[in-house]
This record gives C-alpha cells, structure tokens and sequence, in this order.
C-alpha cells in the first residue's frame, strides 16, 4: 500500500469503527473498481476539458453501487470538479420535476473545499474571480486615496458578468438578473435580500416577493428553468476554478415503485437530460446514475420507454471480466466473501500502518482470521454478502483491531465472540438477520461463495 498520511488513515478508520462511510479516502480500502479507474480518469478529463459524458452504472443491491458513485465523486474532486449525489424518491426528489432534482442538487453540492452547499461559497468565490479580472484589466481609475475606484470596479464586474452569462441569458435570463440582484444587495449591506434572492438561485421555492420584486424577477423556478438554472451554476463552477460538476442520481430504480403516469414523465425527464447532456448543452457536466437491472431490462423501467432504452442500450452477454469499461452501462457484480475478506485485509494492513503494535496486529489478525469472522458476520446476515461489508468493517475495526492493539492478552481467536444485536444494524441488515433466524443458526445459511 502506498504511504497515506495520518490524518487520511485517522479519518478513514474512525468512520469504520462508528459504521460509517468515510466523508473521503475511500480509494485507501475499494475493492473490485481498478479495472474502472484508467476509463473513469479518461472520461473525468473529458470533462474537465470541457466536454459533457453520461454514465449508468447498474448492480443488484448490496453491489457497491454508492460505494461507487462516492468512489467516483472524490475522484472527481481530485481534479478541481465539484460534485452532488442526488437519491431519487416519489415524495422528496421526484425526478420528473427537475427543479426539485435542481434544489437538491444545490442543497448537496460539495468542492474539496467547501462542504454542502457550498453555493454560497462558490458564488462569492466567483464574484472575486470578476472582481481580479476587472482589476487585472488596469481599465479601473485609482481613486485620491490610491484606491481603485469602487463604482468603477463594480461596473466592471457587471459588465464582465454580462459577458460571461450571456449563453445562459440567452435562454434563461432569470438566473443572471438573480446574480446581479444578489451582488446589488450584497454591495448595499441588504442581507436579508441577498440571502433570499441565493435561495432563489438555489432553486427554494419559499423567497419573498420583495427580495424578487428587487432583482426583478418574479415566480418560482420551473420544470424548464432548472437546466438553465444548471447551465448557470457550470458556468459560475467553471469561472471560479471549477471546471466541472459530477451529478450523480442514485437509486434510479424507485422509479419502478410509483404511479405509471409520474413513471412515464420521469422516464421521459431523464431521456430529455441525456439529450441535453449529449447535445452539448452542459460543457463540464458529468452524469451518472445507478439502478438495478431490473430498472434498465424490465418494462417498469427503462424499456417502458423506448427512445430511453436505445439511448441506455449495452450488451451484457459476453463474460463479464470483458464489459467495456467505456460503455453507457457500467455493470457490478455481486459482492462476494472473497472480495469481502479482502476488504478485511486492506483495511487490516490500514490499520496496522497506524497502530502501536503493527506486527501483533498482523500476526493475530491474519487472512485466516479475517475470512472466519467475514463468513461470522455474512452467516450472522443470512448469507447476503452485499449486506455485510459496514457491520463487518465495524466489527473487525472496533471489536477486534482496537483491542489487539490496546489489550495485550487478547487473541480473538480465543476471546472475542461474535454478537450482532438488533439495535446496532440497520433495517436492511436487520431484516437479513432475521432469516437467519429463520434458518435456526447462522451455520444453517448458504453463503454465495
């Protein structure tokens, strides 16, 4: 493993000893993506050039399918790229109200700087970056103090954000008067305005009249205004250092669950955005989503709509060791013990690359020990290996590293018992549990080796 810094190493373990995705470092412990990376850095480069790419990545549940969508995001932010992670739902995010999937878009919109929503930071950012270029210019007169003169240099900015926002304007000239409003307010210490008319930027449906009625606009943003809304907010990404934005839209697949007729505009949204993102609309804008097979073959998904299915279209019959990794769909496969106790290596050697005692960490933790307590925890799940891997982690982390390296009598082997009490897993996790009870005992349960 190559070196990683402490504080990467402390951040990583901690969050697997509380249960938890690591906010980052997740490339430190992924298992089965490397055949992905070399494809995934082209197509991160194609858009941070300026390009627009569109990818599905399908898996069954408990494949790695957010794992991979996070995976993909810190990448991303590797690059300078920002990023958000959307979960599709009937009642929260409905996908065929693209000015809900906008707000919660801006809502969850991250940078390696900055956490959600970095919206206001990004914007401020971008005014500064105006605000350098006018200065730059030397167009700007100094005032008797040497200064630069202040209505000058706003006048500047405005003109240069004109010029900046003027394909957008062009078909949503909403968003610029917004901005301008915004940057109106903030210069005359009107917060309370400035605020309102960012939300409204944000795509919050709750703005007052008067912050509107100031900025000139007027009404909530719609259904057509949200991919104006989008081209903006690149635009604004892309000024400010950005140079591009990842939009995943995960668990796609809930599709399949609501009334046919929001199924139908849904389908029909998310076949109008890929149009949108293979027209050239979106430079810098990186789409994913995820879904399980049975929203991209069966008739209560992708292929209920067939201009969608030809544009979602890949061939799976071959050996999956060859899918193309350039391919529309991304396909992942099962997560299996083996892959499961290699996870439990990595993040052993993780680990031991930190601790007090690394040789008595590596020697009473081996590969032997870590593949029983992986087949203990996936038995313990009813056999469902994709289940597994957080309660494992935490097991292996906080049960069983921890006191190897802090107890010097412990040996797992002969003092540590495996439990999994209800309180500590999830519904999901539960609900697999149960079939163990089910079965009598875990060693009744056939596990998917």
């Amino acid at each position: 493993m190559a070196p990683v810094s402490a504080a990467r190493r402390r951040e990583v373990v901690d969050a697997l000893r509380r249960g938890t995705v690591p906010q980052a470092g997740l490339d430190l412990f992924a298992v089965g993506l490397g055949r992905f990376e070399t494809a995934i850095d082209d197509e991160l480069a194609t858009a941070v050039s300026g390009g627009a790419v569109f990818k599905a990545v399908r898996g069954e549940y408990g494949s790695g399918k957010t794992f991979f969508a996070r995976w993909l995001a810190e990448r991303a932010k590797r690059r300078g790229m920002a990023a958000t992670e959307i979960q599709i739902s009937e009642t929260e995010t409905p996908l065929h109200r693209l000015e809900t999937v906008y707000r919660r878009l801006v809502e969850r919109l991250t940078t390696a700087s900055y956490p959600p929503s970095a919206l206001r930071d990004v914007v401020e950012a971008w005014f500064f970056t105006l605000e350098e270029e006018v200065l730059a210019a030397g167009t700007v007169p100094l005032g008797a103090d040497g200064q630069p003169d202040l209505a000058a240099l706003a006048a500047g900015v405005d003109e240069l954000m004109e010029q900046r926002l003027a394909d957008v304007a062009r078909t949503t000239p909403l968003f610029a008067s917004a901005l301008r409003g915004y940057r109106k307010a903030r210069l005359a210490d009107d917060h309370a305005t400035a605020e309102a008319l960012l939300a409204w930027v944000g795509g919050q449906p709750n703005v007052g009249a008067s912050a509107k009625h100031a900025a000139g606009i007027k009404g909530p943003l719609d259904h057509f205004g949200a991919l104006g809304f989008l081209q903006g907010l690149l635009t604004v990404l892309r000024d400010c250092g950005h140079p591009g934005l990842l939009v995943v839209l995960d668990e796609i697949e809930t599709l399949q669950r609501v009334r046919s007729d929001v199924r139908e505009k849904a389908l029909n949204a998310l076949r109008q955005l890929i149009d949108e993102v293979d027209g050239g609309r979106f430079p810098g804008l990186f789409l994913v989503i995820t879904g399980t097979p049975a929203f991209f073959d069966g008739q209560q998904g992708a292929q209920r709509l067939p201009p969608l299915a030809q544009r979602l279209a890949t061939d799976f019959s071959t050996d999956p060791r060859f899918d193309s990794p350039r391919a529309v769909q991304l396909r992942l496969g099962g997560f299996d013990l083996p892959k499961l106790v290699e996870l439990g290596g990595t993040v052993r050697d993780l680990f031991a690359a930190g601790a007090r005692h690394p040789d008595r960490v590596s020697a009473l933790v081996d590969d032997a020990y870590i593949s029983e307590l992986a087949k203990a925890v996936t038995g313990g799940l009813g056999g469902q290996v994709g289940v597994a891997p957080r309660v494992f982690l935490r097991k292996l982390v906080a049960d069983v590293l921890d006191r190897v390296d802090y107890l010097d009598g412990f040996d797992p082997r002969r003092d540590y018992h495996l439990t999994l009490a209800s309180s500590e897993l999830s519904e999901v996790e539960r609900n697999a549990a149960a079939s163990t009870v089910r079965a009598g005992s875990a060693d009744d349960v056939e596990l998917d080796l």
